[in-house]
């Protein structure tokens, strides 16, 4: 549980930061990460709070969702309905299982929920491996930001008992969690560095003119899609830049070449 995270972006209510705490640490979870709050914690925060001070005062604040995920190796994005960027879904105890396993392995883990009132914009989404849906009520499925939290830190600490049970099977080997076939020895790449790869992806794209002038979001929408489900590790970003590298030398190469 000391490796999961819960990261509010752009709350809007200071008192929901509270309620959210004691939401947490109710359930075992002391990682509060606020990105972008619209508002700082006040003392209506503290007051909804209930006694969940510590995680209320050891809240980090950051300016947006990238940095607060940055040495994340799985982050997975509370949303509420469907998304134009396609993400795979699952339900809060399924996430609860990824979750608790990957950081049983030693991964950072984080749990991303959105504005009271718009949730998480796609761009946002775009920055997370998976979704999480909570199969509300449809004909009244408005649930407060803090009741989305109780809702996924109690999954979280049912998982985390069930996996510390005696009678529990063993926990999978990291290899097995991340699906590398069993053969990884590298720790997984970080959030950070899976943003350096793109970064230079959509560089190397350009300078061999993959888009023909077409606008290269939704190409960049589904290769993000493609190394995100592949779950890198850091040896092989490293292998994939230096190939990138290359391309981009050679695409300088061509381009001189041509000017001659």
């Amino acid at each position: 549980m000391a490796r999961i995270r819960v990261v509010l972006v752009g709350t809007q209510h200071p008192g929901n930061i509270g309620s959210a705490a004691r939401a947490m640490k109710t359930m075992g979870l002391s990682r509060l990460i606020l990105a972008a709050p619209e508002k700082a914690p006040d003392r209506d925060s503290y007051a909804l709070a209930a006694g969940a001070d510590d995680v209320l005062a050891a809240a980090t604040v950051v300016p947006d969702l990238a940095a607060a995920v940055a040495d994340c190796h799985f982050v997975l994005g509370c949303t509420a309905r469907s998304r134009r960027i396609a993400l795979e879904q699952f339900d809060p105890r399924q996430a609860a299982a990824l979750c608790e396993a990957r950081a049983r392995a030693g991964s950072e883990v984080a749990l991303v929920f959105g504005r009271e009132r718009t949730g998480l914009e796609n761009h946002e989404l775009q920055l997370c491996h998976a979704a999480v849906h909570i199969p509300a009520n449809p004909a009244y499925s408005s649930l407060n930001l803090a009741a989305a939290v109780q809702v996924l830190s109690y999954e979280l600490r049912m998982a985390s008992l069930a996996a510390s049970a005696p009678a529990a099977a063993p926990a999978p080997a990291p290899a097995a969690i991340v699906g590398d076939g069993g053969d990884r020895r590298e720790p997984p790449a970080s959030h950070a560095q899976m943003e350096g790869f793109f970064g230079q992806l959509g560089q190397a794209l350009d300078a061999i003119d993959f888009h023909k002038g077409r606008t290269p979001e939704a190409a960049m929408h589904k290769l993000r899609r493609l190394f995100l489900r592949a779950q890198l590790d850091e040896r092989e970003v490293r292998l994939l830049r230096g190939v990138l590298a290359d391309v981009e030398r050679t695409a300088m190469l061509l381009a001189a070449a041509q000017k001659r």
